[in-house]
C-alpha cells in the first residue's frame, strides 16, 4: 500500500498522513489523485539545457552550469523541471523551462491563498475578540452569561510581542511531532484570554452567577481543509508538551507541557538512557484528548524534544480557559470551568448587549508572515474561511470564489491554478510556475511590495530557509516560499518527492528584484531516509542562490 502525499515544510523530514476528501468528488478519486501525484509528470523529463517549453516559450538565456549539473542528478532522471525567472514586475523572460505546465505546488500555494486574505482583509486589518454580558447586572455580579464572539483570530495574543508583532521561531510548534528541532516562543498562549479576564475585572464585574460561552458561529468547520479552521484558536489548537532527559540513565525525564487548562492531564512514563542510545517519544491522548500520555526514552545527551497533541474541542478549551483565567483576575464564575460549552444558551445577536472586554489582535500583515515564515498550515486555511465571512457566508468554501476575484484583478490567470485548501496539501492542488511568478509580480506592483517581500522566509537568515546556503553569496538576497509534496515508494523502499518547489524574489541589486519559481515533480530519494528529501530541497534552494548570482541580463537596445 502505497504512502499518502502530503505537504511538507522544504527542507525538513516527511510525516504519513491520512488523504483529505475531495469536495464534491467520489472517494474513490482521493486514490487516483494519489497515484497521479506520486507517479512522474506526464511529460518526459526535461532535458536541462535550454529547450522550448511545451507553450512556446524558449529559455532566454543559458542557465548557470551549476543549476544543469543539479538538474541531471540520477535522483531527477526521471522527474521533471519546471522553471521561470522574469524581470520585476512580471517584466522580460529571463529562464524558462515548462511555465504553463501544471505542478504540484506543495506550500508554494500560500503564496496565493495568503495574498487573498491580506488584499481582501486589508494588511492592517485587526481581528477584534468581544466579550458580552448577557444578562442583569446589579453592581459588581452579573446574573447571566458571559459570551466570548470568536473572530477567527489566528493566535489571540499567544504569540504577540510587546512591540505589537507577532512571534515564530524558524521551524514552528505545529510541526514537531514530525521533526526534530521544533522549539517555541516564549510568550504566554493564553495571553489574549488573560487580557479579556483583566478587562472583566476593570469593568466593575466580580461576580457572574451564570456561565461563560463561547459564541463560535463566525463559519462551520470544514474537514476538507486539513488542518481544520475554528473561530477560536488558542496556541494552534495544540497542547505542548516538552520532555527533558533526567540528571542521569535511568532516571525519569523530565516533564512540562502548555497551557496548561483543566480538564486536560498530562501523565508521562518516559525514562532517560544513556547517551547516545535512540531517543522515541510517543504520545497517546484518550477522553476526547484531555488525558494524555508521553511513554518512550530519551538519550542523557539528548535536546529537549517537543511533541504536541490536539485540542480536540477548541470552544470549549477556550471557555475552560477564559473561567479560569477570569478567577486569577479576581472575578468569580459560578458555572463549572470543566464543563461544556453551553452553545445553547446564546442570543441570537449582541444588540444592545454591553461589551465588557474586547482583545485586539495585531494587523493581519504579521499573521501572513508567520504563515509564510513558517509554512503555517492551520494559518493558510483560516484565509479561506475568512474570506467566505466577508460575503456573509458561514461555508469555509464560499471563500475561493472571493479568493478567484480577487485573482483576477491581480493579472493572475487562475485557470493555471487549481486549488481545494490554503495550504497547498490537497492532492487536487496544482498550480504553473507561471500562474505563482504572476502572483509575485502583482504585489511588486502595490505599496505593500516590501512588506510582502520580507514576510517571505529568506535564505539563510530566516524561516524554512534559515538552514539552506548559509554561507553563499546570495545568502539575505533570496525572498522565497518553499513547498514540498512526499509519499512513500514501499515498490522501491525509498520516498516518491511529489514535489519540492520555491518561489519568491531575487535581489538583483540596485533595486532590482526577479520575480522567480524553481520545481521538481516525480523525482525520488535513493532510500527511504528522509535525509534524502533535505538533499533535494537543498538543490532547489542551490539552484535559487545560483539564479541570484548570476549576472542581470542587460537591458534590450
Amino acid at each position: 500500500m502505497s504512502s499518502p502525499i502530503h505537504s511538507v515544510p522544504s527542507g525538513r523530514s516527511v510525516r504519513s498522513v491520512r488523504c483529505a476528501p475531495l469536495r464534491r468528488v467520489l472517494a474513490a478519486a482521493c486514490a487516483a489523485l494519489l497515484f497521479v501525484a506520486l507517479a512522474p509528470a506526464a511529460a518526459a523529463a526535461a532535458d536541462p539545457s535550454p529547450s522550448p517549453s511545451p507553450s512556446g516559450d524558449a529559455e532566454q538565456g543559458r542557465l548557470d552550469p551549476r543549476i544543469t549539473e543539479i538538474m541531471r542528478k540520477p535522483q531527477y532522471s526521471h522527474a521533471q523541471w519546471g522553471l521561470l525567472q522574469t524581470g520585476p514586475d512580471d517584466g522580460d523572460v529571463v529562464h524558462s523551462m515548462f511555465p504553463g505546465q501544471f505542478f504540484i505546488p506543495g506550500s508554494t500555494a500560500k503564496l496565493i491563498s495568503v495574498s487573498g486574505p491580506w488584499q481582501t482583509l486589508g494588511g492592517d486589518h485587526r481581528f477584534v475578540t468581544p466579550l458580552y454580558a448577557a444578562g442583569e447586572r446589579a453592581g459588581a455580579t452579573l446574573t447571566g452569561d458571559l459570551d466570548l464572539v470568536a473572530q477567527g483570530d489566528l493566535t489571540m495574543g499567544g504569540r504577540t510581542r510587546p512591540d505589537g508583532t507577532v512571534a515564530y521561531t524558524d521551524l514552528d510548534h505545529t510541526y514537531a511531532n514530525d521533526f526534530p528541532g521544533a522549539t517555541l516562543t516564549p510568550e504566554n498562549p493564553l495571553a489574549g484570554i488573560d487580557q479579556l479576564a483583566r478587562q472583566v475585572r476593570d469593568s466593575g464585574i466580580t461576580r457572574v452567577d451564570g456561565d461563560v460561552i463561547v459564541d463560535s458561529r463566525l463559519f462551520l468547520p470544514d474537514p476538507v481543509l486539513d488542518p481544520t479552521p475554528t473561530p477560536l484558536i488558542v496556541n494552534d489548537n495544540l497542547i505542548d508538551l516538552m520532555t527533558t532527559p533526567g540528571d542521569r540513565a535511568g532516571a525519569d525525564a523530565r516533564l512540562d507541557w502548555r497551557p496548561k487548562v483543566a480538564p486536560y492531564q498530562v501523565t508521562s512514563t518516559v525514562k532517560t538512557v544513556a547517551a547516545g542510545r535512540p531517543t522515541a517519544v510517543t504520545v497517546t491522548a484518550t477522553d476526547g484528548g484531555t488525558r494524555i500520555r508521553l511513554s518512550g526514552t530519551i538519550a542523557a545527551d539528548a535536546e529537549p524534544l517537543l511533541r504536541t497533541s490536539p485540542i480536540t474541542d477548541p470552544a470549549a478549551f477556550g471557555r475552560t480557559a477564559l473561567i479560569e483565567a477570569l478567577g486569577r483576575a479576581g472575578v468569580r464564575v459560578t458555572a463549572d470551568p470543566a464543563g461544556p460549552n453551553p452553545v445553547a444558551r446564546l442570543p441570537r445577536d449582541y444588540a444592545g448587549r454591553p461589551r465588557v472586554a474586547a482583545y485586539t489582535s495585531p494587523p493581519y500583515a504579521q499573521y501572513a508572515k508567520l504563515i509564510l515564515k513558517v509554512s503555517h498550515n492551520l494559518g493558510a486555511n483560516l484565509g479561506i474561511c475568512l474570506m467566505a465571512v466577508t460575503t456573509g457566508s458561514r461555508q469555509c468554501e464560499d471563500g475561493f470564489p472571493v479568493l478567484a476575484d480577487f485573482l483576477d484583478r491581480a493579472g493572475v490567470d487562475r485557470e493555471q491554478a487549481q486549488l481545494m485548501d490554503g495550504r497547498g496539501g490537497n492532492p487536487a492542488d496544482r498550480a504553473t510556475p507561471r500562474a505563482l511568478v504572476q502572483m509575485l509580480a502583482y504585489w511588486q506592483r502595490t505599496p505593500d511590495a516590501r512588506l510582502f517581500r520580507e514576510a517571505l522566509p529568506i535564505l539563510g537568515v530566516d524561516g524554512l530557509l534559515a538552514d539552506n546556503c548559509r554561507s553563499c553569496p546570495a545568502r539575505g538576497k533570496v525572498f522565497a516560499k518553499t513547498g514540498a509534496a512526499v509519499g512513500g515508494d514501499a515498490l522501491n523502499d525509498r520516498l516518491a518527492v511529489g514535489a519540492i518547489t520555491i518561489a519568491g524574489y531575487l535581489d538583483k541589486g540596485g533595486g532590482r528584484y526577479d520575480t522567480f519559481y524553481a520545481g521538481v515533480n516525480g523525482a525520488s530519494t535513493p532510500t527511504a531516509d528522509p535525509a534524502g528529501v533535505l538533499t533535494i530541497a537543498n538543490d532547489l534552494a542551490l539552484i535559487a542562490a545560483y539564479l541570484q548570482e548570476s549576472a542581470a541580463p542587460s537591458p534590450a537596445p
